[in-house]
Protein backbone atom coordinates (compact mmCIF):
# COMPACT_ATOMS: atom_id res chain seq x y z
CA UNK A 1 0.00 0.00 0.00
CA UNK A 2 1.66 3.10 -1.22
CA UNK A 3 1.50 6.19 1.80
CA UNK A 4 -0.40 8.89 0.18
CA UNK A 5 -3.25 6.06 0.19
CA UNK A 6 -2.40 5.14 4.07
CA UNK A 7 -2.32 9.08 4.46
CA UNK A 8 -5.78 9.46 2.89
CA UNK A 9 -7.19 6.67 4.87
CA UNK A 10 -5.89 8.29 7.95
CA UNK A 11 -7.27 11.58 7.26
CA UNK A 12 -10.52 9.80 6.49
CA UNK A 13 -11.05 7.45 9.30
CA UNK A 14 -10.44 11.21 11.67
CA UNK A 15 -12.97 12.85 9.86
CA UNK A 16 -14.94 10.17 10.28
CA UNK A 17 -14.74 10.27 14.02
CA UNK A 18 -15.05 13.89 14.50
CA UNK A 19 -18.15 13.99 12.51
CA UNK A 20 -19.48 10.87 14.60
CA UNK A 21 -18.86 12.79 18.02
CA UNK A 22 -20.49 15.87 16.66
CA UNK A 23 -23.70 14.11 16.01
CA UNK A 24 -23.76 12.47 19.21
CA UNK A 25 -23.15 15.23 21.45
CA UNK A 26 -25.77 18.06 19.35
CA UNK A 27 -28.26 15.64 19.93
CA UNK A 28 -28.21 16.27 23.73
CA UNK A 29 -30.34 19.32 25.21
CA UNK A 30 -27.82 20.91 26.73
CA UNK A 31 -30.31 23.51 28.48
CA UNK A 32 -31.85 20.62 30.50
CA UNK A 33 -29.16 18.98 32.05
CA UNK A 34 -29.58 20.99 35.44
CA UNK A 35 -33.63 19.94 35.74
CA UNK A 36 -33.98 16.16 37.30
CA UNK A 37 -37.68 15.71 35.26
CA UNK A 38 -35.90 15.47 32.38
CA UNK A 39 -34.40 12.61 33.18
CA UNK A 40 -36.95 11.08 34.24
CA UNK A 41 -38.59 11.80 31.18
CA UNK A 42 -35.64 9.81 28.91
CA UNK A 43 -35.75 7.34 32.02
CA UNK A 44 -39.55 6.61 31.22
CA UNK A 45 -39.35 7.33 27.40
CA UNK A 46 -36.16 4.43 27.17
CA UNK A 47 -37.42 1.92 28.95
CA UNK A 48 -40.66 1.95 27.05
CA UNK A 49 -38.22 1.57 24.00
CA UNK A 50 -35.93 -0.97 24.83
CA UNK A 51 -38.91 -2.96 26.56
CA UNK A 52 -40.22 -2.95 23.10
CA UNK A 53 -38.44 -5.10 21.31
CA UNK A 54 -35.02 -5.62 23.35
CA UNK A 55 -33.11 -8.14 20.54
CA UNK A 56 -33.36 -5.20 18.43
CA UNK A 57 -32.15 -2.57 20.54
CA UNK A 58 -29.51 -5.03 21.77
CA UNK A 59 -28.24 -5.25 18.21
CA UNK A 60 -28.54 -1.69 18.14
CA UNK A 61 -26.30 -0.98 20.72
CA UNK A 62 -24.00 -3.86 19.57
CA UNK A 63 -23.43 -1.89 16.02
CA UNK A 64 -23.10 1.20 18.13
CA UNK A 65 -20.67 0.30 20.49
CA UNK A 66 -18.16 -1.34 17.36
CA UNK A 67 -18.14 1.99 15.78
CA UNK A 68 -17.93 4.04 19.30
CA UNK A 69 -15.09 2.00 20.14
CA UNK A 70 -13.68 1.60 16.51
CA UNK A 71 -13.28 5.12 16.50
CA UNK A 72 -11.22 5.52 19.88
CA UNK A 73 -14.55 6.37 21.99
CA UNK A 74 -14.52 6.05 25.71
CA UNK A 75 -15.36 3.17 27.04
CA UNK A 76 -16.94 4.23 30.14
CA UNK A 77 -19.97 5.87 29.17
CA UNK A 78 -21.14 2.76 26.85
CA UNK A 79 -20.78 0.80 30.28
CA UNK A 80 -23.07 3.30 31.74
CA UNK A 81 -25.22 3.68 29.43
CA UNK A 82 -25.87 -0.54 28.82
CA UNK A 83 -26.64 -0.45 32.25
CA UNK A 84 -28.96 2.09 32.51
CA UNK A 85 -30.72 0.50 29.29
CA UNK A 86 -30.64 -3.48 29.83
CA UNK A 87 -29.47 -3.87 33.56
CA UNK A 88 -25.90 -5.44 34.92
CA UNK A 89 -26.54 -8.61 33.81
CA UNK A 90 -27.75 -8.22 29.76
CA UNK A 91 -25.79 -4.55 30.22
CA UNK A 92 -22.56 -6.52 31.23
CA UNK A 93 -23.38 -9.22 28.26
CA UNK A 94 -23.85 -7.15 25.13
CA UNK A 95 -20.71 -4.12 26.58
CA UNK A 96 -17.69 -6.58 26.68
CA UNK A 97 -19.07 -8.94 23.34
CA UNK A 98 -19.19 -5.56 21.63
CA UNK A 99 -16.73 -3.46 23.04
CA UNK A 100 -13.96 -6.29 22.83
CA UNK A 101 -15.17 -6.89 19.15
CA UNK A 102 -14.54 -2.96 18.74
CA UNK A 103 -11.06 -3.06 20.50
CA UNK A 104 -10.19 -5.53 17.97
CA UNK A 105 -11.13 -3.52 15.03
CA UNK A 106 -10.05 -0.80 16.23
CA UNK A 107 -6.28 -2.85 16.70
CA UNK A 108 -6.51 -4.37 13.66
CA UNK A 109 -6.66 -0.80 11.92
CA UNK A 110 -4.22 0.40 13.94
CA UNK A 111 -1.85 -2.37 13.09
CA UNK A 112 -2.56 -2.54 9.88
CA UNK A 113 -2.56 1.67 9.03
CA UNK A 114 -0.81 2.95 11.84
CA UNK A 115 1.78 0.80 12.95
CA UNK A 116 4.95 3.07 12.41
CA UNK A 117 3.09 5.91 13.86
CA UNK A 118 1.85 3.91 17.31
CA UNK A 119 5.40 2.63 17.76
CA UNK A 120 6.79 5.66 17.30
CA UNK A 121 4.79 7.23 20.42
CA UNK A 122 4.36 4.51 22.75
CA UNK A 123 7.40 2.02 22.34
CA UNK A 124 9.97 4.28 24.41
CA UNK A 125 6.90 5.16 27.47
CA UNK A 126 5.73 1.11 26.99
CA UNK A 127 8.75 -0.64 26.88
CA UNK A 128 9.49 -2.02 30.27
CA UNK A 129 6.32 -4.22 29.74
CA UNK A 130 6.72 -4.95 26.07
CA UNK A 131 9.36 -7.99 27.57
CA UNK A 132 6.63 -8.95 30.08
CA UNK A 133 3.72 -9.33 27.48
CA UNK A 134 5.92 -11.56 25.16
CA UNK A 135 6.71 -13.65 27.66
CA UNK A 136 2.94 -14.76 27.36
CA UNK A 137 0.85 -12.77 26.08
CA UNK A 138 -2.52 -13.57 26.82
CA UNK A 139 -1.97 -14.05 30.34
CA UNK A 140 -0.23 -10.34 30.69
CA UNK A 141 -2.58 -8.93 28.25
CA UNK A 142 -5.76 -10.63 30.66
CA UNK A 143 -4.07 -8.86 33.96
CA UNK A 144 -3.73 -5.84 31.47
CA UNK A 145 -7.39 -5.94 30.81
CA UNK A 146 -8.31 -7.01 34.39
CA UNK A 147 -6.84 -4.17 36.36
CA UNK A 148 -8.11 -1.53 34.08
CA UNK A 149 -4.93 -0.70 31.49
CA UNK A 150 -2.47 0.80 34.13
CA UNK A 151 -4.58 3.91 33.84
CA UNK A 152 -3.85 4.09 30.20
CA UNK A 153 -6.74 6.43 28.00
CA UNK A 154 -8.87 2.81 26.61
CA UNK A 155 -7.98 3.87 23.37
CA UNK A 156 -4.46 3.58 23.48
CA UNK A 157 -5.25 0.81 25.57
CA UNK A 158 -5.91 -0.54 22.55
CA UNK A 159 -3.32 -0.41 20.51
CA UNK A 160 -0.64 -1.07 22.75
CA UNK A 161 -0.24 -4.28 21.43
CA UNK A 162 0.97 -3.59 17.95
CA UNK A 163 4.23 -3.31 19.84
CA UNK A 164 4.49 -6.58 20.68
CA UNK A 165 2.23 -7.86 17.46
CA UNK A 166 0.29 -10.10 19.37
CA UNK A 167 -2.07 -12.43 18.03
CA UNK A 168 -5.44 -11.38 17.40
CA UNK A 169 -7.55 -14.04 18.88
CA UNK A 170 -5.38 -13.60 22.11
CA UNK A 171 -6.55 -10.48 21.84
CA UNK A 172 -9.83 -10.79 21.86
CA UNK A 173 -10.58 -13.61 24.23
CA UNK A 174 -7.98 -11.91 27.09
CA UNK A 175 -9.86 -8.30 26.83
CA UNK A 176 -13.06 -10.24 26.73
CA UNK A 177 -12.42 -12.16 29.92
CA UNK A 178 -10.43 -9.10 31.09
CA UNK A 179 -12.80 -7.19 30.75
CA UNK A 180 -16.13 -9.10 33.14
CA UNK A 181 -14.90 -7.84 36.25
CA UNK A 182 -14.87 -3.92 35.37
CA UNK A 183 -17.82 -3.91 33.39
CA UNK A 184 -19.95 -5.37 35.67
CA UNK A 185 -19.52 -2.98 37.97
CA UNK A 186 -20.34 -0.38 36.00
CA UNK A 187 -23.11 -2.20 34.55
CA UNK A 188 -24.32 -2.25 38.08
CA UNK A 189 -23.79 1.67 38.28
CA UNK A 190 -25.69 2.49 35.25
CA UNK A 191 -28.58 -0.39 36.62
CA UNK A 192 -28.12 1.29 39.65
CA UNK A 193 -29.21 5.17 38.46
CA UNK A 194 -31.96 3.87 35.99
CA UNK A 195 -33.60 2.27 39.10
CA UNK A 196 -32.98 5.62 41.22
CA UNK A 197 -34.19 8.25 38.54
CA UNK A 198 -37.31 5.63 38.05
CA UNK A 199 -38.29 5.69 41.81
CA UNK A 200 -37.53 9.02 42.93
CA UNK A 201 -39.37 12.48 42.24
CA UNK A 202 -36.91 14.64 43.45
CA UNK A 203 -32.96 14.74 43.26
CA UNK A 204 -30.74 14.79 46.31
CA UNK A 205 -27.26 13.88 46.24
CA UNK A 206 -26.96 12.48 49.76
CA UNK A 207 -30.14 10.10 49.00
CA UNK A 208 -28.19 9.17 45.90
CA UNK A 209 -25.04 8.34 47.40
CA UNK A 210 -26.91 6.17 50.46
CA UNK A 211 -29.25 4.04 47.68
CA UNK A 212 -27.49 0.52 47.78
CA UNK A 213 -27.83 0.24 43.99
CA UNK A 214 -25.09 3.12 44.28
CA UNK A 215 -23.19 2.72 46.83
CA UNK A 216 -22.99 -1.04 46.51
CA UNK A 217 -21.12 -1.27 43.37
CA UNK A 218 -19.17 1.71 44.46
CA UNK A 219 -17.89 -0.50 47.33
CA UNK A 220 -17.18 -3.28 44.57
CA UNK A 221 -15.02 -1.15 42.59
CA UNK A 222 -13.01 0.13 45.68
CA UNK A 223 -12.41 -3.73 45.99
CA UNK A 224 -11.80 -3.92 42.71
CA UNK A 225 -9.10 -1.07 42.88
CA UNK A 226 -7.46 -2.47 45.84
CA UNK A 227 -6.86 -5.98 44.07
CA UNK A 228 -5.29 -4.23 40.45
CA UNK A 229 -3.20 -2.12 42.72
CA UNK A 230 -1.75 -5.34 44.51
CA UNK A 231 -1.65 -7.09 41.16
CA UNK A 232 -0.28 -4.18 39.55
CA UNK A 233 2.85 -4.47 41.89
CA UNK A 234 2.98 -7.96 41.62
CA UNK A 235 3.20 -8.14 37.74
CA UNK A 236 3.83 -4.57 36.46
CA UNK A 237 6.39 -3.02 39.08
CA UNK A 238 9.88 -1.89 37.82
CA UNK A 239 11.51 -5.35 39.22
CA UNK A 240 9.99 -7.04 36.82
Amino acid sequence: MSKNLKIFLGISYLIILFAFLFFIFTSIEISRLNDFSYYKELQKDLSNYISGNIIINLIYFFVFAVFWVSLLGFGSPLLIISGILFGKWIGTFISVVSISVGALILYSIGNFFFRNLVKKILEQKFNKYILLFKKNEFYYFFIYRFIGGLGVPFGLQNLIPILFGMKKINYFLSSFLGFIPGFFIFNTIGAGINSYVKQTEKFNMLDFILSPAIYSPILMFVCLMIISFIIKKKFFDDKN
